[in-house]
Formats: structure tokens, C-alpha cells, sequence
């Protein structure tokens, strides 16, 4: 045999052939084909467990929010602002035996933690088993206004938030997406609401129709009860100075996302302006809005304490917390819990906000890192 034949038979032995009856035999390299231990147990087992999805950017945010531990701190502090005041007075006013009172006779809990109930010889007391946190100069359970005051703040906050998140939505989008007048108008009403104080728009447009409001809604069983009538106008007059800012910054989100991929992609496949904007800008507005949202309830809880203050927001016998200080702006000296009380609610529920506004920006913000 030769040396062409030697080499053919060897070059024939080691040669794999496929087996056309089984499957075939693969050709790449060994070490191509090596599969990881992991693998190897699921494909031992019978199955092939699927690969773990990776989180959306909903979740990362998510994710940031909760190891920010001052964010979360300020969310427990922000719920029971919004808890206590709505589920409070229904237990408070379970919670004791009946009095004998020296003015009205035999009362209940129902009666004495009522938070315009007046006893008159039980003034300036502080804590105790009956009062929790005491009574003002008029007798009243300080601990039943003050859970009243926090119901006047969430109220006027949702009503303001309500009318901020629709005309900032609908103006910001349609100024971002379709430019023209409405995005001139937006812009020159927006710098004279920014040289105007809001606050001050506010005391004037309370100081005018304050007393004409409290007239015409005093007859409404819940609006007009109880001093509260002027809280409407408070309310459209704090919404109508924080909307602009919130159409400002829906606006140039708008200006981002109408030059994405995808509302390209929608426009050129025939979908309707409106549905764009519906489908596709207002659900990735989410974070910008919340955001911004939660730093003008802050705003919003402020101005409307220092109107009450000022004597422009609600009036007695009713409760809100601008209220309780200004009432006890005299007893500064003699009786400090009654002022220091709602001072420190007050700021602690502000100073929450503002944490919690600053977490969820740096939660949201796609350029903030781990």
C-alpha cells in the first residue's frame, strides 16, 4: 500500500458519518457546545426552566424608591395623614365613658370629642385619660380639631390636585404635541402667573369673594357647613396659580416622547393625533406628573393654612390647622402646647412631602444610577 492509500484509510477512520436513522451527530467544536451546570440540571430534570425576565423601568424606579429609606419613612408618615383624619373621629368618639358635664349634663364620647363641642370649664387642660391632647381656650378636645384640620388639608389638596392634573395633562399635551397658539398662550400665561405671587392671587381673589361665597354655600349640608364655604374659593384659587407650572412640565415631556420610536411608528401607520397622544404620550407622563404632584400638595397645604391663618380660609366655629395657630397666637406664653401642637403637624406633614417629592424624582429620574 502507498502512502496516498495509508493516508486516505486514516483520513476514512476518523471521519463521523451521520446517522440518517438517528439524529445527527453536531460538528461544531466541543467546547462550543458545552452547556452550563445549571442548564444541565433543568435538561436532566425534563424541563428547561424559562429565562428570568428583566424588570421593566416601572420596576427599576420602584426598586430605587424603596431602598431610599427617608422616602419611605416620609410615605408611612404621608399615609396616616390621609388614614387618621378619615378613620380617627369614627373611633375617637367610641373611646370613653359618659361625663357629667357642669354646663350640658350627662354627655358621651360622641359629644365631648366632638371637635366644635364646647366646655366652657374645661379650658386651656392639657393632656389627660378624657383629652388625649388636651382642650383649647374655649373647652374644645384639641386632638378631635386637629384630625379635623388634617380633613379641611386633604380635601383642599385633592380638589386643587384634581383641577392641577387635568388642565396641566390637557393643556401641556396639546401645546407640547400640536405647538401653535395654545403653546403661545401656555407660555405667556405661564411668565405672568410666575410674576404674580400665587399666594398673594389667592388672598386677593378670597378677600373678594369670601363673603359672597360664605352667603350663597352656606345652605349646602357639607360645602357650607360648619365655616367651611369659603374653602371652594380657596381651592380653585390655589389650583388656578399651580396649574401652569404642571402644563409647563407636561409640555416639554410632550416634546420628548412625540419624537420617540414608537409615536413615529404610530403616526406613520395611520393612528389618529388624539389617539396618539391618549395611547402613547399620557401613560409615559406617569412619573413627571406624580412627581410634581406630590411637591404642590405641599404648596397646597401650606397656602391653604396661611389663609386660614389670615382669617380668609375657613372660619369658626370650624377647624383647620392655620386656624388652631392663629387661635392660639395669644397663649403663646401661658399655654405653648396649643400653638405648638398644629406647628408641628403642620411641618412634619410639609417636610414628608417635600422628602417624598425628592424620592420619587430620583426614583423616576432615568439618568439617576444605583
Amino acid at each position: 500500500m502507498d502512502t496516498k492509500e495509508q493516508n486516505a484509510d486514516l483520513t476514512t477512520s476518523r471521519m463521523v458519518f451521520p446517522d440518517t436513522h438517528g439524529d445527527p451527530v453536531p460538528t461544531e467544536p466541543a467546547e462550543l457546545l458545552e452547556v452550563p451546570a445549571s442548564e444541565e440540571a433543568a435538561i436532566s430534570d425534563g424541563h428547561v426552566e424559562p429565562r428570568k425576565k428583566s424588570p421593566t423601568p416601572l420596576q427599576d424606579s420602584l426598586r430605587r424608591l424603596r431602598r431610599d429609606k427617608r422616602a419611605m419613612a416620609s410615605l408611612v408618615v404621608i399615609l396616616l395623614f390621609f388614614i387618621i383624619p378619615l378613620v380617627g373621629p369614627f373611633i375617637y368618639q367610641h373611646i370613653g365613658g359618659p361625663y357629667q358635664s357642669t354646663l350640658n349634663g350627662p354627655i358621651g364620647p360622641s359629644v365631648y370629642h366632638n371637635p366644635f363641642h364646647q366646655e366652657l370649664d374645661r379650658q386651656d387642660e392639657g393632656p389627660s385619660a378624657q383629652y388625649w391632647l388636651g382642650t383649647d381656650d374655649i373647652g374644645r378636645d384639641l386632638l378631635a380639631r386637629l384630625m379635623q384640620g388634617m380633613l379641611i388639608s386633604i380635601s383642599v389638596a385633592l380638589l386643587v390636585e384634581v383641577v392641577d392634573i387635568g388642565l396641566g395633562i390637557l393643556v401641556g399635551t396639546l401645546a407640547g404635541f400640536n405647538g401653535g397658539w395654545i403653546d403661545q398662550f401656555l407660555a405667556r400665561f405661564t411668565d405672568i402667573m410666575f410674576a404674580f405671587p400665587g399666594l398673594l392671587f389667592a388672598i386677593l381673589l378670597t378677600g373678594i369673594f369670601g363673603t359672597a361665597a360664605d352667603q350663597a354655600l352656606s345652605g349646602l349640608p357639607v360645602v357650607g357647613a360648619n365655616g367651611n364655604a369659603r374653602l371652594v374659593i380657596v381651592s380653585l384659587a390655589l389650583a388656578f396659580t399651580a396649574w401652569p407650572l404642571m402644563a409647563r412640565y407636561v409640555r416639554g415631556q410632550t416634546l420628548q416622547l412625540k419624537e420617540q420610536q414608537f409615536v413615529e411608528a404610530a403616526r406613520t401607520s395611520g393612528t389618529s393625533n388624539a389617539r396618539i397622544i391618549w395611547r402613547h404620550i399620557v401613560p409615559n407622563l406617569f412619573s413627571i406628573v406624580v412627581v410634581a404632584s406630590t411637591l404642590n400638595i405641599a404648596g397646597t397645604v401650606i397656602g391653604e393654612a396661611g389663609l386660614s391663618f389670615l382669617g380668609l380660609g375657613v372660619q369658626p366655629p370650624g377647624s383647620s390647622i392655620g386656624l388652631m395657630i392663629n387661635d392660639a397666637l395669644n397663649l403663646t406664653e401661658t399655654h405653648p402646647w396649643e400653638v405648638l401642637l398644629p406647628s408641628i403637624t403642620l411641618t412634619i406633614v410639609v417636610l414628608a412631602l417635600s422628602f417624598l417629592g425628592d424620592g420619587l424624582r430620583d426614583a423616576f429620574d432615568p439618568r439617576s444610577k444605583d
